[in-house]
């Protein structure tokens, strides 16, 4: 899972440096030489949804997702265990939730064969399946993951829950920010 987080950054962060590349260029092209490519707000509107749905992914790999865990470290282990499968189903089923109202637009999209309202006209259904491709990448980790915790819970498990499931406490966090650090 670490690897496909990993995976996900790197393509959202070589996205986001091209779509910086051609904002730099767009710019360029309008002072130097009064004209435009056009499209750059398009472009940056497809790469901005394609990353917030893979940044989902992301967060879940690295229990990135806010929650509110104020008391959750005070509780025993097995009521810890018991939240954590509650907050990984949870996001299982926005996985859910997320591919059902998804597909609501894809089906609008295909159905009324949308195109962008821009100079570019680009088909709709391009941006949007890879919107939905990320969220679908994010349903499936869900599910797999709750699968998982379940698994855990059901056979007892509970220290590995918590290892795996609980919120990342500050310490754990800085402890990774100083293992990146000297590994640069």
């Amino acid at each position: 899972m670490d690897r496909l987080a990993t995976w996900i950054s790197r393509l959202f962060g070589a996205a986001l440096l091209f779509l910086s590349g051609f904002v730099a260029l767009e710019t360029v092209l309008r002072k130097a030489f009064n004209t435009s490519l056009q499209g750059a707000d398009e472009l940056g509107g497809y790469i901005l949804a394609f990353g917030a749905a893979a940044a989902f992914t992301v967060a879940l790999i690295d229990r990135a997702h806010v929650r509110i865990d104020v008391l959750h470290r005070r509780f025993a282990l097995s009521v810890q265990a018991w939240i954590d499968l509650a907050s990984v189903l949870s996001l299982g089923l926005l996985g859910l939730f997320f591919l059902y109202v998804g597909w609501g637009v894809i089906a609008d999209t295909i159905a009324y064969k949308s195109t962008a309202a821009t100079p570019w006209r680009t088909p709709l259904i391009w941006p949007q399946a890879a919107w939905y491709g990320a969220l679908a990448l994010f349903a499936v980790a869900a599910l797999w993951l709750s699968l998982r915790a379940l698994m855990l819970v059901a056979r007892g498990r509970i220290r590995q829950v918590a290892a795996e499931f609980n919120p990342k406490s500050a310490e754990e966090e800085l402890s990774e920010e100083l293992d990146q650090l000297h590994a640069r």
